[in-house]
């Protein structure tokens, strides 16, 4: 059996099981029509040109995990951010851990997505938010929205700052012969609170795994988010990750996407203004080889004036891998003095690797500021004669010239110990010991 038909045909199953309502009920049952409509993503689409799921969607994932599988701490310490004392959401599986995660109700709400749909104080959550995000009829959101019940529900109350991160971590063991997760996460930041926030999915064995991912986040007036995406998984797990991002008022949102594992990545990111003097950025940094895939597709919708959006993605390809960047750029016509830009650099280390990078502009205001750049390239043989002539060793001088080239991305990151982390695992993908961190 096909997978789309296998998931139509367990939805009743599933509904059984999470028995959430009568009113997620009819918001589930919409979703799973347009799904079904439109079935998974082609080539044929526009937005999805240069990525097929076709191979991916030959495994025979299994819909449902059977039950909770422990895991010992001390195999997975080394996914969380090194000792620091940090609120922890974590998933075996798709399916809570009590033993691994630090959540908390004291003055902020860190805790579930189940809980959040299915108990009467949080019914503003469906009301306010959940409809939001289900209305959009891409069709991969629409099946997250059918079958969607467990994730990270986060929501920081008025003028709160949080003084530690929140990591929100997804584990699959393998222990089923292949698994589709769909974790839902959603994300409420109040007037002029601030939130730092980590999300990693992770494989613990070489199982397939396939996660359709939606994030939701609402940032309120004044509100600055920082928002961080670690994906360094397994070859042979596949992830589609959506997000959307509503903005209001003089809020701020940063989105940081670290790709460099797993076979194949798909980044939706979505950000909408709903306010003046918004600020809005998305940096990445992909470094890919052998046969992987990582596709970046952006969009930021300038909707009022005076707002502002930054697009910085970096990407270094070896290998036979391929990398996508489809980043647009939309300003409506009452979005006078906006000022977006957007940029898009890209290494080839192989012949054999592909990079299809289209930025898009869509400008229908007449006072704005925007611009949008794109380069593709090989390391620059002149600096590299440079270092060895100073007597620094090909391979190094190969790594530094792209550590630099990262640099732009890696500055940006305001939690040092991530900023390490992800040091860490840029020299281990570039094959090289740098004895010093970015």
């Amino acid at each position: 059996m096909e997978l789309k038909e296998k998931l139509i045909s367990s939805f009743m199953a599933f509904e059984e099981k999470v028995d959430v309502g009568t009113q997620l009920h009819d918001l589930r049952t919409s979703a799973l029509k347009n799904f079904e409509a439109k079935g998974f993503p082609t080539k044929k689409e526009e937005a999805w040109k240069y990525t097929s799921l076709n191979a991916v969607l030959k495994n025979d994932f299994s819909i449902f995990p059977k039950k909770e599988n422990n895991i010992d701490i001390k195999d997975v310490k080394k996914y969380f951010l090194n000792d620091l004392d940090t609120y922890k959401v974590i998933f075996i599986d798709g399916i809570f851990s009590t033993f691994l995660s630090s959540t908390t109700h004291d003055g902020l709400d860190v805790c579930l997505m189940s809980s959040a749909l299915t108990k009467p104080k949080y019914k503003m959550v469906i009301d306010t938010y959940f409809n939001q995000v289900a209305s959009k009829e891409e069709s991969l959101t629409s099946l997250n929205t059918a079958f969607a019940y467990e994730g990270a529900y986060i929501n920081i109350p008025k003028s709160k700052v949080v003084e530690k991160p929140i990591e929100i971590i997804y584990f699959s063991t393998g222990k089923e012969d292949a698994l589709m997760v769909q974790p839902r996460n959603l994300v409420i930041v109040g007037e002029n609170a601030h939130v730092q926030i980590v999300e990693r999915h992770q494989s613990l064995n070489e199982n397939p795994v396939l996660t359709n991912s939606v994030t939701e986040i609402f940032a309120q007036k004044r509100a600055i988010v920082d928002y961080y995406k670690v994906q360094n998984d397994e070859q042979t797990a596949n992830l589609i990750d959506n997000t959307y991002i509503s903005q209001k008022q003089e809020s701020r949102v940063s989105v940081h996407t670290f790709s460099f594992g797993g076979n194949l990545t798909r980044n939706n990111l979505n950000f909408y203004h709903h306010g003046e003097r918004i600020d809005s950025t998305l940096k990445g940094i992909t470094i890919i080889g052998d046969k992987q895939h990582v596709d970046h597709y952006t969009l930021v919708n300038h909707e009022q004036p005076n707002c502002e959006s930054h697009q910085n993605y970096k990407t270094i390809l070896d290998g036979q891998s391929t990398g996508v960047f489809n980043g647009k750029i939309y300003v409506e016509k009452e979005a006078q003095k906006t000022d977006a830009f957007q940029q898009n650099n890209n290494i080839l280390l192989s012949d054999r690797a592909t990079i299809n990078a289209k930025p898009q502009l869509e400008i229908f205001a007449d006072d704005v500021k925007c611009s949008h750049g794109c380069t593709i390239g090989q390391l620059d043989e002149n600096a590299m004669f440079y270092m060895q002539q100073r007597g620094i060793p090909k391979k190094e001088a190969k790594a530094l010239l792209m550590y630099a080239f990262t640099s732009e991305v890696t500055s940006s990151i305001k939690i040092p110990e991530l900023k390490a982390k992800i040091a860490k695992i840029i020299a281990t993908k570039l094959n090289v010991n740098m004895g010093f961190d970015l």
